[in-house]
């Protein structure tokens, strides 16, 4: 028998009526957005790229990943258009950052978190 999983079902109601009262005041279908954002491998290296330096033009974007800009471009739109990202036009040259300092914190901690998990496993 599987060692991870209940033998015997043993329910707390006043947990799971908590959890699901607090579950219904938020949006998770939106939250995974984020998350399924984020894990395409291309985009999380954006992403940790434009936490680490705040802002960079797409042409910088396209050299970091190894990609043309137009390849670039479309996984940053995707970045902005779920609000992970935000962008400025200076001339011919467009500019992109992370939304706010929660994404940001976001990147770093699931960064952090995989060092850490590698030391451990």
């Amino acid at each position: 028998m599987a060692k991870d999983i209940c033998e015997v079902t043993c329910i707390n109601e006043e947990k799971v009526t908590r959890a699901k009262q607090n579950l219904a005041e938020q949006n998770p279908l939106e939250v995974a957005k984020i998350f399924k954002a984020l894990s395409d491998d291309t985009r999380i290296k954006i992403a940790y790229a434009l936490s680490l330096e705040g802002e960079l033009c797409v042409c910088d974007v396209a050299n970091i990943i190894g990609s043309s800009n137009a390849t670039a471009s479309h996984h940053l739109r995707l970045l902005k258009n779920l609000g992970l990202a935000t962008y400025r036009k200076e001339g011919k040259l467009v500019f992109y950052s992370l939304d706010d300092e929660h994404v940001k914190q976001l990147i770093g901690i699931a960064f952090q978190h995989q060092k850490e998990a590698v030391k451990v496993g």
